[in-house]
């Protein structure tokens, strides 16, 4: 019954996921190679980052207290739901129109001390971008909560589907950056307005049985979004405060190529990012049932899956980051490949990230991984400070990488003292997943010569599929027939 729970809801993401990824990649292509420069897209991401640090404050880690209380109340009284969701909802609406005002209000002063006018009306045009991302994230994890990430899958293609409408329409009227972020903003809104709408029908009436809120229900909702504020706070610090350092320290450029690595580290882990969301709920729920056990071979499955993705998927990203942004994104962009070979191991430690944080926060450990993150977002921050000036934006890139090895490790270890994981079968799993790995670098290494176009450079990342999916096979790592039999 779980194992169908988990596999209804991954096959329901791995389909948003996909109209996530055309749009988001046909979006960013048509940016960086028709409508934007290099310092405007730099430009419109440097304002995306600043709106995306206004956002936490917006959202304060109520919406993810919330998913928690959800998941334990479905289980045990679900009378409570409509009172959690409306007494979250008002918190955020709440929480939003100070942010926006405040945001407006310092729009000018924050242009002028990241010495760029052209930030203020970006920023003043991003107060929609603040309010309808953050509903959406409310809607999004009531949705993970209530372990319907269906629906959140649903929401999101609409998200998705709108941005890639409004913005190319925008940008086609000669609006710029600033038509960029109202498209953001519309594709957000619509996506709130359709998750609010099935929150209310499909949830809130339906348990609406005129009950009175549990004594202290509301107090608990805000005390544990605390420490997933500090969590959340940690993560903006880690994902956009050192694309605001880059700003300040060098230029809109080179956020542009620190933001372009980036993105295409995004569209490689969205894979983990889907099974990390549609998973975590079961942790808590087999917790609550102690079924440990259970707990602990799903995490260590789940593992040897990501493993065995994305060990292989870092080593071909740097093998194949000069062709793939030379060709895909144009020569304007070429700074940004260092950045990526970087990132390649950012994204295999993202991944892994992906799979356990949100479940940390479902078994009741936010407060330990809160001060993880709190305590390597600083270290982030000050490696930022002392590599940027030094190395440029690739110090930037180094910085994440550092911290991420660390936070990792820790998240793993918490797993770990939860449901006594077998170390041992992880450890052994890795090991043959780096000799796979090598087996499929070398024909891939030895193609990189004859890449001259897309073409080739599809025939490479082919060569390298075609031969980790054999020694995948081979070696036992993955039964494909199984894994597709699951998915249908």
């Amino acid at each position: 019954m779980v194992t169908s729970k988990i596999i209804r809801g991954i096959k329901a993401m791995f389909a948003a996921q996909g109209i996530s990824l055309l749009s988001k990649g046909l979006l960013l292509i048509l940016l960086t190679r028709y409508f934007l420069t290099p310092d405007e897209y730099g430009l419109l991401f440097l304002a995306i980052s600043i709106l995306s640090v206004a956002l936490l404050f917006a959202n304060l880690g109520l919406a993810k207290s919330a998913a928690r209380y959800l998941a334990e109340y479905r289980k045990t009284d679900t009378a409570q739901i409509p009172h959690i969701l409306w007494s979250t909802l008002k918190y955020n609406l709440a929480t939003i129109l100070v942010v926006v005002t405040a945001v407006v209000a310092l729009s000018g002063p924050v242009a002028e001390f990241m010495g760029d006018e052209r930030v203020a009306p970006l920023l003043v045009a991003g107060v929609g971008y603040i309010a309808f991302s953050s509903l959406n994230t409310f809607v999004s994890l009531a949705f993970q909560g209530l372990n319907s990430v269906d629906l959140s899958a649903k929401t999101d293609i609409v998200a998705n589907v709108g941005f890639i409408v409004f913005i190319v329409a925008l940008l086609l009227l000669g609006f710029g950056p600033v038509g960029a972020v109202v498209g953001y903003t519309v594709g957000y809104g619509l996506a709130a307005v359709v998750g609010l709408g099935i929150l209310y029908t499909q949830f809130y009436r339906r348990y609406d049985e005129h009950e009175s809120a549990e004594p202290g229900l509301s107090n608990r909702i805000l005390r544990y979004s605390a420490p997933l504020t500090v969590t959340r706070g940690a993560v903006m610090l880690d994902s956009r405060v050192d694309a605001i350092l880059v700003g300040f320290f060098l230029n809109p450029v080179a956020v542009g190529f620190y933001m372009l690595g980036k993105q295409i580290t995004d569209f490689v882990i969205a894979p983990a990012t889907t099974i990390g969301f549609s998973i975590s709920p079961t942790f808590g729920e087999q917790k609550a049932e102690n079924k440990i056990e259970r707990a602990s071979k799903l995490y260590e499955t789940t593992f040897e899956y990501v493993v065995t993705l994305y060990v292989p998927a870092a080593v071909g990203m740097a093998i194949l980051a000069e062709p793939t942004v030379r060709l895909v994104f144009g020569e304007q962009y070429l700074g940004a490949v260092p950045i990526v070979q970087v990132f390649s191991l950012y994204a295999l430690l993202r991944a892994i990230d992906k799979i356990t944080n949100d479940s940390l926060d479902f078994i009741g450990r936010a407060t330990s991984r809160a001060y993880a993150k709190g305590a390597t977002a600083v270290a982030n921050f000050g490696l930022n400070l002392a590599l940027i000036p030094v190395f440029g934006v690739v110090g930037a890139a180094v910085a994440t990488v550092i911290t991420y090895v660390f936070l990792v490790g820790f998240e793993v270890y918490l797993i770990y003292a939860e449901f006594d994981l077998s170390l041992w079968r992880l450890a052994r799993t890795t090991a043959i997943v780096c000799l796979v790995t090598f087996g499929m670098a070398v024909p891939v290494i030895a193609f990189q010569p004859f890449i001259s176009g897309l073409v080739t450079l599809g025939a490479a990342v082919v060569i390298g599929l075609v031969t980790w999916s054999v020694l995948v096979s081979a070696s036992g790592l993955m039964n494909f027939r199984r894994v597709v039999s699951m998915l249908r």
